[in-house]
């Protein structure tokens, strides 16, 4: 799907004191003795699928930072071949972010006029909410797509002339993304600051300047290790990320 060019442009101190030596001799006569120590216990395993992070490209990373395969998905969350890929990927973090072997990010790339506000709101949640909302707005995405042909031209033509808040606060009203993020723990205030912040507007700029200094022209697009891949599908992407690769 291709781009379309929006408005996307920013210790205490400690004294020791010496004891005398008959006075230590007395202390280490009356000192009981260490108590044995049994087996280390070995740590516990990390689980890579909390571990999630806002990366310096304005991106968000589930699992091993230093995970040998690093995939980074530029998705647009209203474009209907992102919302296939992600029905069809479950296994993606379940399984292959989990084992601490791959780990995913996703950046926040805007195709279609209510990708900006879509894009903000999923964004303001906390940083260990990002894949739970990206999920919970892929997974609604028939539902909140099919109400964009129910906005009528006149309607559709005032949104359009809107100021970037305004307009955006207009998509996610009448396509069900207010509601949605409600459910999802944000309060009418934090939506309404979320859609003026230009600071989260502005890593959807630099999302886009870096995208556009790798080539990519429209959604999904992936890359492994920092390679372009052809596929835009899972069963295209899944062999890649198997044992031996």
């Amino acid at each position: 799907m291709r781009f379309l060019m929006l408005a996307l442009l920013a210790l205490s101190g400690v004294t020791l004191v010496a004891t005398p030596p008959a006075a230590a001799q007395a202390v280490k006569k009356k000192a009981a003795p260490a108590a044995k120590k049994g087996p280390a216990r070995p740590a516990a395993p990390t689980n890579w699928t909390r571990v999630i992070v806002k990366t310096p490209q304005g991106g968000y990373r589930i699992g091993n930072p230093a995970a040998r395969l690093k995939l980074v998905e530029y998705g647009s969350r209203s474009c209907p071949t992102c919302g296939r890929f992600a029905a069809d990927s479950g296994a993606l973090v379940t399984t292959y972010v989990a084992s601490g072997r791959v780990s995913w990010e996703f950046r926040d790339y805007p195709v279609h006029a209510q990708d900006i506000a879509i894009s903000m709101l999923g964004r303001c949640v906390p940083t260990g909410s990002y894949f739970k909302v990206l999920e919970g707005m892929f997974a609604g995405q028939a539902e909140f797509n099919s109400r964009v042909t129910q906005i009528s031209p006149e309607r559709a033509e005032a949104i359009r002339t809107m100021e970037i808040p305004a307009q955006s606060r207009a998509y996610a009203d009448e396509l069900g993304y207010t509601a949605f993020m409600k459910r999802n723990g944000m309060t009418e205030a934090a939506i309404t600051a979320c859609l003026s912040n230009q600071l989260v507007y502005n890593d959807l700029v630099r999302i886009a300047e870096g995208a556009g200094k790798l080539g990519v022209q429209g959604t999904p697009t992936f890359f492994l290790n920092g390679k372009r891949l052809d596929g835009v599908m899972w069963s295209q992407i899944e062999p890649l990320l198997k044992p031996g690769n």
